[in-house]
């Protein structure tokens, strides 16, 4: 099969993204393919979705065509193909999940090598299968504002292409670096004024390729901190998210406005200033991980531990943005009061 240099690659995942995405856009208009506010986002208008076809041809075209990074491409196309359908059509939850189980099992039939007992060829199959399924569903959360989803898929690009050349394993280097090239040209689209969504077809897509580039970093002997690195806070805010709504009772399947990210924007932050912040947080937890992974266990420790509360300081500061607006009026009501009072005497 024909083989493109990684360069070339890259060239070639802007090329195609940058021209596909307005001749995509032009076909969802035409198609009527929107996204209807609910309750669960944070838009108020009908805006197309689906521009994640642009994203997911440009990087699984590049990804086929280099040698290194080609069977990233299977997972890629699989999840795309099911984001798609529910971006046209939509899916029922339960037929949704099976759908992306089923799409785990073939990905992991393609990438699992053999070699082992039945059992545990089963058992690694089941096991890509599931982590797969969890971490495309914590992606598609996830994208709920402008340029969130896409800024972070660069960023885990970035972090894999870096991290592949620590470790000298060029698949990392190479799907890295054209996932990241293909998101990148998707911005200029969402990351200001939102003309189009990625939808489940971006969303799915990208979740799949890095979830699986996370998996072949840890079976290829890189710490399990470092092959999650990128992808942490996306983690931390669909598990600590969901573990507070089991824990309240709610229906925790159900949409919801709970994710950190959502309630930033609730408490009157822009969707801009949300992204920038995840995305400074998530580089910052990535690159605590990443060192970590390479330095001696009181650094690592540390380093570790550095991640862990720059986390637990992204899930807490909605509650403190909470706070400090509620704080004026609480100042402002002793004010009245107190004059009041005065003018009674």
């Amino acid at each position: 099969m024909l083989s493109v240099p990684l360069a070339g690659g890259i060239v070639l995942a802007l090329a195609v993204g940058t021209l596909l995405q307005p001749l995509i856009l032009r076909l969802l208009r035409a198609a009527a393919v929107l996204d209807i506010p609910s309750e669960r986002s944070s838009h108020s208008t009908p805006i197309p979705r689906g521009g994640g076809v642009g994203v997911a041809a440009a990087a699984g075209l590049a990804l086929l065509l280099n040698e290194h990074a080609r069977s990233i491409a299977v997972p890629l196309l699989f999840f795309a193909a099911i984001g798609l359908l529910e971006d046209l059509r939509g899916v029922p939850i339960r037929s949704r999940l099976l759908l992306q189980l089923l799409a785990g099992v073939g990905t992991a039939l393609v990438l699992v090598p053999g070699g082992q007992a039945l059992y545990v060829h089963v058992l690694l199959i089941l096991a890509l299968a599931a982590w797969l399924t969890s971490f495309v569903n914590a992606f598609n959360f996830m994208d709920g504002i402008n340029g969130i989803s896409a800024v972070h898929a660069i960023l885990g690009g970035v972090v894999y292409a870096v991290l592949g050349v620590l470790t000298d394993l060029p698949l990392l280097t190479a799907a890295g670096s054209l996932i990241a090239a293909a998101s990148l040209t998707f911005l200029p689209w969402n990351a200001w004024v939102a003309k189009v969504f990625l939808g489940d077809v971006g969303s799915y897509a990208l979740g799949g390729a890095l979830a699986t580039i996370a998996a072949y970093a840890v079976v290829r002997g890189t710490p399990p901190e470092a092959a999650v690195a990128p992808l942490a806070l996306y983690l931390a805010d669909t598990g600590w998210t969901l573990l507070c709504r089991i824990r309240n009772g709610e229906a925790w399947y159900r949409p919801h406005r709970h994710h950190a990210y959502q309630r930033l924007t609730d408490g009157g932050w822009s969707h801009q200033r949300v992204t920038v912040v995840t995305a400074v947080a998530g580089a910052a937890v990535a690159g605590c991980l990443v060192a970590a992974s390479f330095s001696g266990p009181i650094t690592r420790a540390a380093l570790d531990a550095t991640a862990l509360a720059i986390l637990a300081a992204y899930l807490a500061a909605p509650g403190w943005l909470a706070a400090q607006r509620r704080q004026p009026s609480s100042e402002g009501r002793t004010i009245h009061a107190r004059t009041v009072s005065s003018t009674s005497r």
